[in-house]
């Protein structure tokens, strides 16, 4: 889904500390192993700021690598703001003195959302002053974390968080890494040059889109994908104002698994592609994600289509379908610059108040050379700006024999 971002906004509560010192938590422990900071840190009171991550991961294969993403939320309960240096991640299970992960100032730069700050169009927040890791007395941060470890590479079963500032550390935030069962799915789409715009990727606008609902900051595109189709090096060709000029336009979506259409919207118009964020019904809660389609995949997973052609459904709520049946064909309606299918997988229903959830294609072949080279790829889940063929590998020997 394209350039659609709302504001978190947390009600913050004062704390009043008792003369005893504060039980530790899970969201916020102090390591009795760890050496004070300062002479005088162990007669002090611990840092005064909470850790936690409110969905766990899950580790998902790509392109070599194990990949871990997650939403690292710290608040300041203290009064003196508190300047971030430096956050590392360690297998908890494990007695290691090393992290697994360390991101230093300048990485946690672009790591880095503070709440209440807006974020411009589809790019994440850039630095703007010198006190940018500062944490305000009060005021909580998200740092979005993504860490590739090699394939070969044991994954911890649960992670640990230590947070250095300037002047103290604190460690917590101890979080399992394998939340959700991952499904492996079939492909949304079919033929060949297929571009997983935004896709997974810690700059990706997706990533960024914490939307509140019920009380809880959810992301339910942490996953999503804008499949494009591109031909020489384009989206489309002729009249970039026109839909039917780009490639991905009227081709067929179709059903990644057997399941049952849960709910479905048709009827939203179209917009004129590119044509300066101007949209054909005013955006809201209802219309954001245009025209849309969602299949209950069992066991808590759903399969979200949006930005679909109006008129173009062929199924209704409560039809069982089966893996590659076709549902509707691309469009450009909702929040959408130009026809593309916005992919995701999340665990309800509605597309927006939801966590999303990792998956896995079972086979598809990716562009690896600019003399348009592929590879097979079986089981991953493809990650941003990836060229992807769906013709299927057989098809793609086939081809190569004629």
């Amino acid at each position: 889904m394209n350039r659609f971002s709302f504001a978190a906004t947390l009600a913050l509560v004062g704390i009043a500390f008792a003369s005893a010192p504060r039980a530790a938590t899970e969201s916020n422990t102090v390591n009795p192993n760890a050496r004070p900071t300062n002479a005088s840190a162990a007669s002090t009171w611990p840092l005064p700021l909470e850790m936690r991550v409110p969905f766990e991961p899950t580790a998902f294969p790509s392109a070599g690598h194990i990949y871990l993403t997650y939403e690292l939320y710290l608040t300041n309960f203290g009064t003196a703001p508190l300047t971030l240096r430096r956050v590392e991640v360690f297998d908890a299970d494990a007695m290691a003195t090393e992290p697994i992960a360390a991101f230093e100032e300048g990485q946690l730069d672009t790591l880095l959302q503070r709440v209440g700050d807006p974020i411009v169009g589809d790019q994440m927040p850039v630095p703007g002053a010198s006190d940018w890791r500062q944490v305000a007395a009060g005021r909580s941060v998200v740092v979005y974390l993504s860490i590739a470890l090699e394939r070969a590479t044991h994954v911890p079963n649960k992670l640990r968080h230590r947070v250095l500032t300037a002047d103290s550390t604190v460690e917590g935030a101890i979080v399992g890494t394998h939340h959700t069962k991952l499904r492996v799915l079939g492909p949304p789409l079919k033929g060949l040059h297929w571009l997983a715009g935004s896709g997974p990727s810690n700059d990706s606008h997706h990533r960024r889109g914490i939307i509140v609902f019920d009380g809880r900051a959810l992301i339910s595109r942490r996953y999503a994908i804008d499949w494009q189709q591109i031909e020489n090096g384009a989206t489309f060709s002729g009249d970039e104002l026109d839909n039917r000029s780009h490639h991905a336009y009227g081709k067929a979506v179709l059903a990644v698994a057997n399941g049952t259409v849960t709910t479905l919207k048709d009827g939203i118009p179209e917009n004129v592609p590119n044509h300066k964020g101007i949209r054909a019904v005013p955006m809201s809660i209802e219309t954001i994600a245009g025209n849309t389609i969602t299949l209950d995949l069992g066991g808590g997973q759903f399969a979200n289509y949006l930005h679909l052609q109006p008129g173009s459904l062929r199924v209704k709520a409560g039809d069982r379908v089966r893996r590659g049946q076709i549902l509707a064909q691309i469009g450009n309606s909702g929040d959408s610059n130009e026809p593309h299918l916005h992919f995701q997988v999340s665990n309800e229903s509605w597309p927006l108040a939801a966590e999303g959830l990792p998956y896995l294609i079972d086979e598809y072949r990716v562009t690896t050379a600019s003399d348009g080279a592929t590879e097979r790829r079986t089981r991953e889940l493809p990650l941003k700006d990836t060229l992807v063929d769906f013709g299927g590998v057989h098809e793609a020997a086939r081809s190569a024999l004629h």
